[in-house]
């Protein structure tokens, strides 16, 4: 199979996109069609103002048919993690990533990342979403029955058997109904004790059939060279081939009687997912086999692990968080940080509108006694940020200005609480390896009214990802006071 590495956002040509499916012009349309009938794909004017971008704007997208020998425009991937389409695997890779064309450690941290993201939405996605209906994701299946294999083992059936005098709990039942009993000063004695043992059925049909799927998916992602970017190890566990168990009708029936008889959660999914794989019959070299792992919506995984690595308190009750002086009772103990954010009173219905300011991470940081307020903004952007250049690729007026009200939105708690200082920053993910100070954005018209202007920090991602994926949290003093 093909495998290339793509960038996300990067402009690519007709030519280029050619090149790296190894296709003709001709048969590159028809991929490209897909890539954006399922919104990984976008197309943008091709112009020399287009051309260094690493930001998307949803103005910027041309809506247009792909035609033979297109050059009017620029293609651009949406898109971070695996994309297999046509027999061809492209590894997408986050956009911050520069200095590397074919990061695959960079890559494996990012998958994990992702990962533990999709956990907290669902556990497997079998199908995907396009505009013409539903396709079967089969790169999701493989990785679930890998995973859940080195997780759980095999598919097992347990039976109980009564054994006479065995190791295990006596049936007194049985050992009273068919034991003959020897009475001594009125109490009953018993030479033979039936005892219950529960053992695993070796030869089960479903734990073969488990064996035999395992190891065509081990050999599936081998040929696809992707075992290592997920890093998993290959399962050569069964010689037996899928045929071997019968046709595949009597494959499903058997699946779906044991379904029927099966309330553990774990045997229902896995059940659920090789029926799918069954039922699918194909393999990743198709041609029309489209399979995807991955998200279009990196910002909000970066935003999700910021939130956890800085321990955002935005959700927490009053009554939960450290205060240097004792909650005022102006406040509702029981209310969260973000409940303090005022709502939009309208006067024709005398009420408020639901909607309000929401930061993404607040936090109450405290150290040797001294509290800090922290306000920070988690903003997927790679910003151009040089010496008495204008600034390119950095977060727009609306997200500076909601960074002011945020702060101005928790001055009286603040004030109330003698929090001794605020911090407020935007938090932009990089490639290198130690946290860059990239000054602060000011919009005096705020700035006068008392609020600190907003930091700008550059923050390694892998470090980032790191604490993410082990649950640690980051130092706030290292990420304010960095030089």
């Amino acid at each position: 199979m093909i495998s290339h590495f793509i960038r996300e956002q990067k402009r690519y040509t007709q030519k280029q996109l050619c090149e790296i499916f190894q296709l003709s012009e001709e048969k590159i349309i028809p991929i490209i069609r897909k890539l954006k009938e399922y919104g990984v794909l976008k197309t943008v004017n091709r112009s020399k103002f287009q051309k260094d971008l690493t930001e998307l704007n949803d103005e910027d997208v041309e809506v247009t048919s792909v035609e033979y020998g297109e050059s009017d425009y620029y293609y651009v991937f949406t898109f971070v993690g695996i994309l297999i389409v046509s027999g061809c695997v492209l590894k997408c890779y986050p956009k911050y990533i520069l200095s590397n064309s074919a990061p695959k450690e960079e890559l494996q941290q990012v998958l994990k990342v992702i990962e533990r993201y999709n956990t907290k939405e669902q556990v497997i996605h079998i199908s995907i979403n396009s505009n013409e209906g539903h396709s079967f994701n089969l790169l999701a299946v493989l990785l679930y029955l890998l995973n859940d294999y080195y997780e759980f083992g095999l598919y097992s059936n347990t039976e109980d058997i009564i054994e006479i005098n065995g190791n295990g709990e006596i049936h007194w039942e049985k050992t009273i109904n068919e034991s003959f009993a020897l009475i001594h000063n009125n109490r009953p004695y018993y030479g033979e004790l039936k005892t219950k043992k529960r053992i695993d059925d070796e030869y089960s049909y479903f734990k073969r059939l488990h064996e035999c799927i395992v190891t065509k998916a081990s050999c599936e992602l081998q040929d696809a060279d992707l075992l290592d970017l997920f890093e998993i190890s290959g399962a050569d566990i069964s010689d037996a081939a899928i045929y071997d168990f019968g046709e595949k009708e009597y494959i499903l029936y058997r699946i779906e009687n044991e379904l029927n008889t099966q309330f553990n959660t774990r045997k229902q999914n896995l059940l659920k997912t090789m029926y799918a794989y069954i039922a699918y019959d194909g393999d990743l070299r198709e041609l029309d086999c489209f399979s995807i792992f991955g998200t279009t919506s990196f910002n909000m995984v970066w935003e999700d692990v910021c939130s956890c690595v800085l321990n955002n308190q935005l959700e927490t009750k009053l009554k939960d968080i450290d205060l240097p002086v004792r909650l005022n009772e102006k406040y509702n103990r029981y209310d969260r940080l973000i409940d303090l954010i005022e709502k939009p009173f309208w006067s024709a219905t005398n009420c408020c509108a639901p909607d309000t300011l929401i930061p993404d991470i607040v936090t109450i940081d405290n150290k040797n006694n001294c509290y800090q307020f922290l306000i920070f903004d988690a903003k997927y952007y790679v910003a151009a940020l040089d010496d008495n250049k204008i600034p390119r690729g950095q977060p727009g007026i609306e997200s500076v200005t909601k960074q002011y009200l945020y702060q101005l939105a928790f001055m009286d708690f603040i004030n109330v609480h003698s929090i001794n200082s605020i911090a407020n920053c935007f938090l932009l993910p990089t490639e290198q390896s130690e946290v860059q100070d990239k000054g602060d954005v000011e919009l005096q018209i705020l700035h006068n009214l008392g609020l600190q202007n907003i930091l700008v920090r550059f923050v390694p991602a892998a470090m980032f990802y790191d604490y993410y994926l082990s649950g640690k949290k980051a130092s706030v003093v290292q990420l304010l006071e960095c030089k």
